[in-house]
């Protein structure tokens, strides 16, 4: 029997979201979300998608990551897809900070999960639960390919110029500062989805694409291949997001300390959980925000004003890197579903080409679509993102292609 199919496991610091896909034809057989895990009640919610079972949710203690990927393994089994399925081939994992040394999935052995360990000082809060994912996978099962794919991954390309801070050049290269960038498995599939929307191969085509969810981003690709993104050594740098502040003086953190008084874990908090939408009006949700907006509400509408404002300017910018864009694509949580923030921020660009038509943009859809006139030189669209495919595409296509597919990792 041929194994086909692929477990993607994204194990965040208290939860773990997973899916299975049959790789035959993409299709999920079954997602699902362990949250609140170590806490006194855990949640975990279970969707079968083949042979008409119902969605299972429960409560209970869930002490730790071992425990919740068992949790995770008895649900798959319930519904005949268990770990133990001579069917499944490899187990994909997201893992957020591969440095500059992981630049495409890799094969998880003994040395990557040290190295990935020695990138835990630049990202304290998603190495150490991604690796705890891993290795608890492992244990479950040991015969079986584990691959790593690298939210960094597909900002590697970016040349020197763009992923180098104006800083001394050895305090840089001895701590590891550097632009990183962060959604890499969202910008790869995205940009790729909008020239296929376009009819054209990625490497014949431009796009800046904003992946706009309570964490934002945007990104510059050439030719299929990223130039410049906006999140930096951390996801903290670049658009105005839920709860963090995006681009600021770092001169800030200096007077805060200084003269607010802040401890840097103080000023860690303030910017990451406290900053972005939620520090300017009190709501870092999208729907929320524009309901007060068109109540007229001035701490709300000031924030959407900001928030538009940050990302014209990085359209602007990315327009410039690239020199010609074919499109813009707006993708995640609020640039899929709220068409006031696509309108807003194209609104005034039409010398660049870029317009967006209103009844187009309108039109709810789960489908990749364009939203621009006719007329435009630039085209708009709307790319629903995948990342748990890119994850699983990137995991089968690498242990096929070392032929490991349910062999010894």
């Amino acid at each position: 029997m041929t194994a086909t199919r692929v477990l993607v496991l994204n194990s965040g610091s208290s939860s773990v979201k997973y899916q299975l896909l049959d790789m035959r034809d993409s299709a999920r057989l079954a997602v699902g979300l362990v949250e609140r895990i170590g806490e006194e009640t855990s949640r975990l919610k279970h969707t079968p998608l083949t042979g008409g079972a119902e969605v299972r949710e429960r409560e209970e203690p869930i002490a730790d990551h071992e425990a919740a990927l068992k949790a995770v393994a008895r649900e798959l089994a319930a519904d005949g897809l268990g770990l133990d399925s001579p069917e499944l081939a490899a187990i994909g994992h997201r893992v957020v900070h591969g440095g500059l040394k992981f630049t495409a999935p890799t094969v998880i052995t003994d040395e990557v999960l040290a190295e990935v360990q020695r990138l835990v000082p630049v990202a304290p809060l998603h190495n150490p639960a991604n690796i705890t994912g891993i290795r608890t996978a492992q244990a479950l099962r040991p015969d079986l390919p584990q691959v790593a794919v690298f939210d960094t991954a597909f900002h590697t390309t970016m040349p020197e110029s763009a992923a180098r801070y104006a800083m001394d050049v050895k305090t840089a290269d001895e701590h590891r500062v550097r632009r990183y960038g962060f959604h890499g498995t969202s910008h790869a599939y995205v940009s790729r989805e909008t020239a296929k929307l376009l009819g054209k191969a990625p490497e014949d085509v431009n796009v800046i694409v904003l992946h706009l969810g309570n964490g934002a981003s945007a990104s510059a690709v050439r030719g299929g291949k990223c130039v410049d993104t906006s999140m930096g050594l951390t996801p903290l740098e670049g658009l105005v997001m839920g709860t963090r502040s995006g681009d600021m003086d770092p001169a800030v953190i200096f007077h805060l300390a200084r003269v607010g008084g802040m401890s840097i874990d103080e000023i860690d908090v303030l910017l990451n959980k406290k900053s972005g939408l939620i520090g300017l009006c009190g709501d870092n949700d999208m729907r929320e925000i524009r309901r007060r907006v068109d109540e007229g509400d001035q701490e709300a509408t000031l924030a959407f004003d900001i928030y538009v404002h940050r990302l014209k300017k990085y359209i602007g910018a990315y327009y410039a890197v690239l020199g010609r864009v074919d499109a813009v694509a707006f993708t995640a949580g609020v640039g899929e579903n709220a068409a006031p923030v696509r309108e807003a921020a194209v609104a005034g660009l039409e010398e660049l080409g870029l317009a967006v038509d209103g009844e187009l943009n309108s039109v709810r859809s789960d489908e990749a679509r364009l939203i621009s006139p006719e007329y435009a030189r630039v085209a708009v669209a709307v790319v629903p993102t995948d990342e748990e495919l890119e994850i699983a595409q990137q995991t089968y296509a690498l242990v096929g292609a070392v032929g490991q597919a349910g062999a010894p990792a």
